[in-house]
């Protein structure tokens, strides 16, 4: 199985001035120019995939909807997938008209504390790897020997390196993905050799026809340097 990760592109809540809170926001005309810009440049480097699978947050699934479209695949919804604090303990999905704010602490910090204190019933960063583990180990057992694309959130990708590479709840490096960037693992069936092997993660040369393609949108070294807000 090869199990390729997309960030969503520039969404509202990712720009330094939001002082929105946490909320289901969708894409920035520029996360908009983005995810197009994947989704033309994605089909010539993984020319057939057999199931997409995004998260149910806004900003994911307007990403997901032109490579679905590209591809001409229906999109897979997973709650599983969706940001970090953004699902209770048992991993379903807060209201996405009523999520939760985040605490004074970052998940790292804190691995076994709630990421959203004032809900009660809310997850930890622990309870967080433990749904990005299910998912990643339910692909194993239904797509073994397909091509999966899933389109979701930095901290998701962050947790499936975790869970891949078996690190521990007190983590020490940071997994950075830029908006729109591609990951790629390959599952590899090998009685004496590791399980995952890492192909290659944080791609975004399709970020470099924006300038060409849309006058309207800012330079490429601005998209560059937004690009991990």
């Amino acid at each position: 199985m090869y199990l390729y990760f997309v960030r969503h592109g520039e969404s509202y809540v990712n720009l330094r001035d939001w002082d929105g809170g946490n909320t289901d926001e969708g894409l920035t005309p520029l996360g908009q120019r983005q995810a197009a810009a994947l989704a033309a440049w994605l089909p010539g480097e993984i020319p057939a995939l057999d199931v997409i699978y995004a998260s149910t947050m806004r900003r994911a699934l307007e990403t997901a909807t032109p490579i679905a479209h590209a591809y001409n695949l229906p999109i897979t919804p997973d709650d599983r997938l969706r940001e970090v604090g953004n699902n209770r303990l048992d991993h379903s999905p807060w209201p996405n008209d009523d999520l939760p704010e985040y605490g004074p602490y970052w998940g790292s910090e804190r691995p076994f504390a709630p990421i959203t204190p004032t809900r009660p019933d809310g997850e930890s960063l622990m309870h967080f790897r433990v749904r990005i583990g299910h998912f990643v180990e339910e692909m194993i057992e239904r797509h073994r020997t397909q091509k999966v694309l899933v389109v979701c959130h930095g901290g998701v990708i962050e947790l499936a390196f975790d869970h891949m590479f078996n690190i521990g709840p007190f983590r020490r490096c940071e997994v950075w993905s830029k908006n729109t960037s591609v990951a790629c693992f390959e599952y590899v069936e090998h009685p004496l050799r590791e399980t995952w092997r890492l192909h290659f993660h944080g791609r975004v040369e399709h970020l470099q026809t924006l300038e060409k393609t849309d006058g309207r949108g800012p330079g490429v070294r601005e998209v560059i340097e937004r690009l991990g807000d």
